[in-house]
């Protein structure tokens, strides 16, 4: 006979987690299978970035909200985020997201490249036309700790879920099954696969993504993260004194990789010319039309839930997206959120493009 529990959880990555820890604060009993461990995936590769600059006013609500859990944990560093523009178009694009930003309380604003200099004492601006600002946003050291801190307090089996039903009953690799009165489908990009058993084709593909780490330096760098959109470019000394930097193309080999980061460096921060990237950390976006999340109750079967397509920012919107599905899971109402981001938007053509993704 299968085994009740109130809520199955797929996926011990920082979505599916955040979604238990929420739904344990209620009082519901929820139990995460993984496949392999935890943060296995996409929250096992992330660099631990929180930031609350987004084009779209629903990221900017849930980045707002999620902020506010992070400062409260040990490790928030906030450093401060400035994302640069070459061309008067990108310029503008930044000043719009701007308005967005500020219209939902993030307090981000637009800098002339001068002050943008004053910000990031090292950054040579003879091709920066300005930039946006926010000071509240910042990092971990180690991202990964606060998805293990999140684990340690969550029922976590490792076992393979190879079917969903509709009704509630998960079938599992090793022959067992197990029934819920809710599943969470939080697995990624295997998300795709798990819901097809039901009809259900979420448009997810995997981009690769790849970050280069020096070793810790005991001089201090740079210290805000800075972005290049055009560039396809970020970087960052962690707290721990290594340099992280990104080229954020979702194409390229990694020596194709490694010369746009350098030739990004040159233009832009050279003051980091002459470190050496050691480590190179390689992962996948789950990654959607529109850049955003895929979040609700799957057409049709109104006892499976997803929360997959983070495209990136999984990390940085996890509080607030848990609270949202808990909170809708245990009867208390259905959030903004649960509509705009819903699975249905894109078979009713209402796509919400998020243009600052990373």
């Amino acid at each position: 006979m299968a085994r009740r529990l109130d809520v199955a959880i797929v996926g011990a990555g920082v979505i599916g987690l955040s979604v238990a820890w929420r739904l344990r604060e209620r009082g519901v009993r929820a139990r995460v299978f993984e496949r392999t461990g935890v943060g296995a995936g996409a929250s096992g590769v992330q660099p631990g970035g929180v930031r609350q600059q987004w084009g779209t006013r629903i990221n900017c609500l849930l980045a707002r909200e999620s902020v506010a859990f992070y400062r409260t944990q040990p490790g928030f560093r906030p450093c401060g985020y400035l994302f640069l523009a070459h061309t008067d178009a990108v310029l503008e694009r930044l000043r719009e997201n701007v308005r967005v930003q500020n219209e939902a309380g993030v307090p981000s604003r637009v800098v002339a490249p001068d002050e943008a200099a004053l910000l990031v004492p090292g950054l040579a601006t003879e091709t920066v036309r300005g930039g946006a600002w926010c000071g509240e946003d910042g990092y971990f050291d180690n991202g990964q700790a606060v998805v293990e801190a999140l684990a340690a307090a969550a029922d976590v089996e490792i076992a393979e879920v190879v079917e969903i039903g509709g009704d509630g009953k998960l079938t599992l690799r090793d022959g067992r099954s197990v029934r819920a009165r809710h599943v969470v489908v939080a697995a990624g990009c295997d998300s795709v696969a798990l819901l097809q058993s039901l009809g259900v084709d979420l448009p997810i593909e995997p981009e690769e993504r790849h970050l280069f780490l020096s070793e810790p330096i005991r001089e201090r760098l740079v210290e805000p993260l800075v972005v290049s959109p055009e560039r396809r470019f970020a970087a960052k000394q962690l707290g721990s004194g290594r340099v992280l930097a990104s080229d954020l193309s979702p194409e390229g080999d990694t020596a194709g990789r490694r010369a746009s980061v350098r030739r990004s460096i040159r233009e832009l921060l050279p003051v980091l010319e002459y470190v050496e990237f050691t480590t190179t950390v390689s992962g996948v976006y789950d990654a959607t039309p529109d850049r955003q999340a895929i979040l609700g109750q799957v057409p049709g079967h109104d006892r499976v839930w997803v929360a997959a397509g983070f495209s990136g920012h999984g990390f940085m919107l996890a509080p607030a997206v848990g609270r949202i599905l808990a909170s809708a899971i245990a009867g208390e109402g259905f959030a903004e959120a649960l509509e705009v981001l819903g699975p249905s938007r894109f078979a009713q053509d209402r796509l919400v493009p998020e243009p600052q993704v990373i």
